[in-house]
């Protein structure tokens, strides 16, 4: 999706429903769109901060400006790559407030990314498990574990309004990535199917990502984000079918008129399929030779 035209709300905040206010980082990128956006969720005088961004002092003075006088009762992070938690301590230090949700997780990817790397800062007071709630006066924030673009993704439900904040996992503007090794694309699917299934049930009527705009047909955009993946891994066995090959092999066959840039982080995913099918026997490698260059065919 191409970018939206400026100027673009940063720093500025926004009211998108009764409960939940956003302020727009500084850090625009082809891979966070116009920046990471950081939820204010709860009443004026005590409230919840979703995914506080990085650790700039802009961003900062822009959450302090909006924050006022109310109390923070939990800094909540979905995940920790460097555009989401690093300003968890910082924003935790200027108000008190504990620092709850995902779990710390550090990992160095050797190979190449279209995201950001971890964050290191991350040190939360509390990790909540699947299901686990933070409460304040007229609102309920319910953990909903779901792996796949990390494995300590989680996303956040407003129980009073039906809001769900996806971080990375369901975005509008892209689709997430998944890169091994942390990024596993057998959990991404299965935590893809239990949004549907939420959406199924009417749990969830909207979507704040932590990019782009608000997502009001979450069922619909769900749904095709499980057949676009579909689509690859048949792609990747149809392809497989003809004659046993490489990832950097398939990748030009697969993404047509790409982005030269964008080539080695394409490759990553095609990876990802590649390993959730081995590991359901479907392909194998024929011979390895390390990072993109081993030949996969089919079992």
């Amino acid at each position: 999706m191409a970018m939206p035209p400026k100027p673009w709300p940063t720093g500025l905040v926004e009211q998108p429903e009764p409960l939940v206010r956003r302020v727009l980082a500084p850090n625009p990128s082809p891979y966070t769109f116009t920046g990471t956006q950081t939820y204010l969720v709860g009443a004026e005088h005590e409230i919840a901060v979703i995914d506080p961004g990085p650790a700039e002092p802009e961003h900062l003075n822009a959450l302090i400006a909006a924050i006022g006088d109310a109390k923070v009762t939990a800094i909540m992070c979905t995940h920790t790559h460097r555009d989401h938690s690093p300003a968890a301590k910082p924003l935790s230090e200027r108000t008190g407030a504990p620092v709850v949700g995902c779990a710390p997780l550090v990992l160095e990817v050797d190979g190449p990314r279209s995201d950001e790397a971890f964050d290191t800062t991350y040190e939360p007071d509390r990790v909540l498990e699947d299901g686990e709630q933070m409460t304040g006066p007229g609102w309920t924030l319910t953990a909903v574990h779901t792996p796949g673009h990390t494995s300590n993704h989680l996303c956040f439900a407003l129980e009073e309004s039906g809001a769900l904040f996806t971080g990375d996992h369901v975005m509008g503007w892209s689709t997430s990535v998944v890169i091994p090794p942390d990024g596993d694309m057998g959990d991404y699917m299965k935590s893809l199917n239990k949004l549907y299934a939420r959406s199924e049930n009417g749990v969830d009527s909207v979507y704040y990502a932590a990019h782009g705009a608000p997502i009001t047909k979450p069922r619909q955009l769900v749904r095709g984000m499980i057949g676009h993946r579909r689509q690859r891994e048949n792609q990747i066995l149809r392809l497989l079918g003809e004659e046993s090959t490489s990832i950097e092999q398939l990748v030009p066959l697969m993404y047509k008129n790409l982005d030269p840039r964008l080539t080695g982080a394409a490759g990553m995913s095609v990876k990802a399929h590649l390993i959730d099918l081995e590991r359901r026997g479907i392909v194998s490698r024929l011979e390895e030779k390390g990072h993109l260059e081993d030949i996969w065919q089919t079992a």
